[in-house]
């Protein structure tokens, strides 16, 4: 169970960009940490929040250091609210793992900020989507204003080509976890 909960506060994080992601914060971005490495996101820099909004979770996953350092980057750590019904697919960091060399690295550079705003955007939709909402083919807007495609396989959903692989509700909304990193279309 420990595990889920860990896991939950990456999709509050994400719930923050929808909310508040386009709110600039005067802290430099952080560089994200290779899939292996521990991020330390000090707890003075993170709102007071419930232990099972989604948020307050993803801070102790070790499934999504990755995914904190590339929130800590784009300056979505601090002002990330405690809102909802959202629900978000947090990548793990052997998702992130997933792309080319050198991809997370470069995207967390201040120059790049924007880009990666748009990445982490796009794995965020409003509503707790429940499992049962999925059905083949159907298209599901995100927090940047892209389409996202749900796909249906017996007992298997995914969204694009990220296979969901864990579900956790939280008072907040819903997480799935995906084995994939959204990119979204050009």
């Amino acid at each position: 169970m420990r595990g889920f909960v860990r896991i939950t506060v990456i999709g509050g994080l994400l719930c923050g960009l929808l909310v508040l992601g386009c709110k600039k914060q005067e802290a430099a971005p952080a560089e994200a940490a290779p899939a292996e490495e521990v991020v330390v996101v000090e707890a003075s820099n993170i709102p007071p929040l419930h232990e099972n909004n989604i948020v307050s979770i993803a801070l102790g996953s070790e499934d999504h250091t990755t995914l904190v350092a590339a929130l800590k980057a784009a300056d979505y750590v601090t002002s990330v609210a405690a809102s909802g019904p959202l629900t978000v697919f947090a990548p793990t960091n052997a998702a992130f793992a997933k792309l080319p060399e050198g991809t997370v690295e470069n995207l967390v550079k201040p120059e790049n900020v924007a880009t990666l705003r748009e990445i982490l955007k796009y794995h965020v939709t409003t509503s707790a989507i429940q499992p049962d909402w999925f059905k083949e083919g159907q298209s599901l807007s995100m927090a940047n204003g892209k389409k996202t495609t749900m796909h249906v396989n017996g007992e298997e959903l995914s969204l694009n080509d990220a296979k969901i692989i864990a579900r956790i509700p939280a008072e907040n909304g819903m997480l799935y976890v995906v084995d994939t990193v959204l990119l979204p279309p050009e």
